[in-house]
């Protein structure tokens, strides 16, 4: 035989594609995929039914007074307070939404579009501060105004950021300036 008829018949055609497994490989990694999902899902709800115990949120009253400062940004979302990465999601505090924050001496009024609104009166704001994260959202160092507030008989650490980070500082001292003025009057 000629070495070129010999490696002729050594070539073999190409494989062909056996596409009942690969449409079961896909099949089953779709599966997998939707699992996933669905056990997050559950992992969301479950964690809500453990925060049954937390109250419903407070509504702004009707003649908050006037308003001292005002932002539009996003609300990151709330947790335990001193404890970044622990979500509340009871409520819809665990949401992420745009939001339009608004101080008055009543309190906080957090606005949320498509999320539940709610308002944190000013007995009950303990401490604002710039912070780099909370769950879920990490950012540069004191890119997040954070507000420390007592709810039931928690206190919960709420993250936001403004569309304009330069106001970030005059909130705090407003806060802090507020918060130290109701505990004076409070100890008299």
């Amino acid at each position: 035989m000629t070495p070129l008829i010999s490696m002729a018949a050594e070539q073999k055609s190409a494989e062909v594609t056996d596409w009942a497994a690969r449409i079961g490989w896909l099949v089953g990694l779709a599966l997998f995929i939707a699992l996933v999902y669905w056990l997050m899902r559950e992992g969301w709800k479950w964690r809500g039914t453990l925060q049954g115990d937390l109250p419903e949120l407070p509504t702004a009253p009707e003649d908050p007074g006037p308003v001292k400062l005002s932002m539009s940004g996003r609300y990151h979302g709330s947790t335990t307070a001193g404890q970044w990465l622990d979500r509340i999601v009871a409520h819809g505090l665990g949401t992420r939404s745009r939001a339009e924050l608004t101080l008055t001496d009543a309190g906080l009024d957090v606005v949320r579009p498509g999320a539940n609104d709610f308002f944190v009166p000013a007995s009950q704001l303990r401490e604002a501060r710039l912070d780099k994260g909370i769950a879920g959202k990490v950012l540069t160092e004191g890119g997040l105004l954070v507000v420390t507030w007592a709810h039931g008989d928690r206190l919960l650490d709420s993250g936001f950021r403004s569309d304009r980070a330069a106001e970030h500082n005059e909130w705090v001292d407003t806060l802090n300036d507020m918060i130290n003025k109701t505990e004076t009057e409070g100890a008299r």
